[in-house]
């Protein structure tokens, strides 16, 4: 049977398992229908009567058996009503629901069997089972939301700390949306601009000059790159942030991470090679998940298993947002034979931790993070700090908490927060921004310019909706759970 916008859906709103109170949703031009021959009211009044908004106390039944024709059956057995359970039930009148639609939503006891019954006696009663997303998506297709708040919905059931919820909040609330449109806005002015001068350009009519067009664009391609800046940090509070802790053997990464924690979740002792594979634990810090990983220690050996702790540290490395290289401050020395026998990129974040510091001697700070600048390249913050004793441990955590967000911890204003999906439009945008007006710079005809500016308008379009394609919205719905 051929699934369409005008089927009348249900599905179970809330998690699967056991709880006090569990919904069901039906949307549709047919849901009143459906929810009355399941629904008997205690004020004995038909479904049909109730005012919008309202809830009312009601029996939940199981419905009339319907045939394959869509008419009851005439076994007088199947038809008996069968109470399933009591509830509220709410109707909300189109346009004024979540999806736009007709909704009906029953409230009843969160058993697995009881969502079930009434679930089924909806379908009997003409609902469909809706797919994943679908309200969601009739909420987009109805102009209830745009892609982004969409999109701001399942980010918000998955966010895992509170400023990721503040931060998918700010994009069902619209933010992202509407700084996308003011760009998409501005480019189509600018592209109407030069169209008409493409078409109209023998007429004596003054159209916009390119100096001036150039100049739009030039703050236009700024302001996308300033959204895409937001991207690396949008993860993270989205996300949460991958910590590694790297080091040469037996310079106290375990123990660094059983204090960062406030757990002993790493064995320690005093054997080197004792961590042979990735350890991996979250915390929240202000709102933020950490995911902290104890590694390996690093050095050359003949032990198969510890090679492979090895090569895991190194994929470890590859994936993080941070980076702490632990040394141990009463080394001396030998620093230079571990600084780094990694493949630490240019671009990845570090900070140096000289670890037992309270064995080292005056300067040791200075001479390593001089050792450390000097193999890769670039200036490295150093924190000192001494696991037995606690001394510079709330530093670090600091010093971490700056790495990760650059001092910003809470979702700032005129900071909006973009995924996967809206990066990859973004940078498309950026490219045919950056070929227009390399267009214009080398004097390039209008048609030229005009091609780019609308893929540039077009790409930012996919980030709302206001351009996009079936597939798109098909995948981007499917991760979405049946009840919403």
């Amino acid at each position: 049977m051929e699934k369409t916008r005008e089927d009348t859906i249900c599905g179970i709103a809330t998690p699967a398992g056991e709880g006090g109170i569990g919904i069901v949703r039906i949307s549709g031009p047919d849901a009143l229908a459906v929810a009355s021959r399941i629904v008997r009211l205690r004020s004995k009044r038909g479904m049909e009567s109730l005012s919008s908004h309202r809830l009312h106390v009601a029996d939940l039944i199981s419905g009339a058996m319907l045939g394959y024709s869509g008419s009851p059956t005439h076994d007088a057995e199947l038809n008996v009503p069968e109470v399933i359970d009591e509830g509220l039930v709410v109707w909300m009148k189109a346009p004024h629901s979540y999806t736009g639609e007709d909704v009906v939503e029953i409230h009843c006891h969160g058993s697995r069997v009881v969502l079930r019954m009434v679930c089924e006696a909806c379908v009997r009663s003409g609902a469909r089972l809706a797919e994943p997303g679908e309200f969601t998506k009739r909420a987009f297709l109805n102009g209830r939301l745009d892609l982004s708040q969409a999109e701001a919905v399942l980010e918000t059931i998955r966010a895992s700390s509170e400023a990721a919820l503040r931060m998918a909040q700010r994009n069902l609330r619209g933010e992202l949306g509407l700084r996308v449109n003011q760009l998409r806005g501005r480019l189509l002015s600018l592209l109407c601009e030069v169209e008409a001068g493409i078409d109209f350009g023998e007429e004596d009519i003054s159209f916009i000059q390119r100096d001036q067009l150039m100049g739009s664009l030039e703050e236009t391609l700024a302001d996308v790159e300033r959204v895409l800046d937001c991207a690396a940090l949008g993860r993270r509070l989205r996300e949460g942030a991958r910590v590694t802790i790297v080091g040469p053997p037996n310079v106290g990464k375990s123990s660094l991470l059983n204090v960062l924690l406030g757990e002993d979740r790493a064995i320690v002792t005093d054997v080197p090679g004792t961590t042979r594979d990735v350890i991996e634990e979250s915390v929240v810090w202000d709102g933020v998940v950490v995911t902290l990983i104890d590694t390996a220690g690093v050095r050359e050996t003949d032990d198969v298993v510890e090679q492979e702790g090895i090569k895991r540290t190194r994929s470890a490395v590859e994936q993080s947002d941070l980076i702490l290289y632990v040394l141990d401050a009463s080394g001396g020395g030998t620093w230079s034979d571990w600084c780094p026998p990694l493949a630490i990129g240019k671009h990845q974040r570090l900070l140096l931790v000289l670890n037992k510091s309270d064995l080292a001697e005056d300067g040791v700070a200075a001479k390593a993070a001089g050792i450390m600048a000097q193999r890769l390249g670039v200036g490295v913050k150093t924190v000192v700090t001494s696991v037995r004793t606690g001394m510079g441990i709330d530093d670090l955590r600091q010093a971490i908490r700056e790495e990760l967000t650059k001092g910003v911890l809470e979702p700032k204003e005129g900071i909006v927060f973009i995924n996967a999906r809206h990066r990859l439009a973004l940078e498309r945008a950026r490219v045919s921004l950056e070929e227009a007006l390399d267009s214009i710079r080398s004097g390039r005809d209008a048609e030229f310019i005009a091609v780019d500016l609308r893929g540039a308008s077009d790409a930012l379009g996919e980030i709302t909706g206001a351009i996009t394609s079936d597939e798109i919205l098909n995948r981007i719905f499917s991760t979405f759970c049946i009840g919403k």
